[in-house]
């Protein structure tokens, strides 16, 4: 029998983030945003070498911090950067998520609001400096409100 090219159970789709502190990164997704700590990897120094956090049962990101396993990658932070891609996560209540994310430090880049494709979100930027976009799905799409664009 052939081996499948993924594990069981694994996601077709991870991203894998470089942090800058691995535990204050594996501390903060758990207090802002719900997720809890999946497969965590140290190093023979008992740090975190991957991390992995779920969310509804589900692996929703890997990390690891600035320098693991020779990565010469650096966070938007670090970088002063501000990426093109933001993370969409679904969750069951944004107003509660956007009052838990800012208890725990995450920055409010957009507060709660209802957006024309039927969800309410909100946006946060993270101590490393990635934009994570939260939704909750509380209307149908309606082309009538889509923003005109300006040329």
């Amino acid at each position: 029998m052939a081996r499948p090219c993924k594990p069981e159970g694994a996601n077709w789709l991870t991203p894998y983030l470089t942090v800058s502190d691995a535990e204050r990164a594996l501390r903060f997704y758990e207090r802002a945003f719900g997720f809890t700590p999946g497969e965590v990897m140290r190093t023979p120094d008992g740090n975190i070498g991957h991390g992995e956090m779920r969310y509804q049962g589900h692996t929703v990101i890997m990390f690891a911090p600035e320098g693991a396993w020779g990565s010469e990658a650096k966070t938007p932070a670090h970088m002063g950067a501000k990426l093109p891609t933001s993370l969409y996560v679904y969750c069951e209540d944004i107003d509660a998520l956007t009052a838990r994310a800012r208890a725990a430090g995450a920055t409010v880049s957009q507060e709660p609001q209802d957006m024309f494709w039927g969800d309410r979100t909100a946006s946060f930027v993270d101590p490393d400096g990635y934009e994570w976009m939260f939704g909750t799905n509380v209307g149908e799409f309606d082309p009538s409100k889509i923003p005109q664009c300006s040329e």
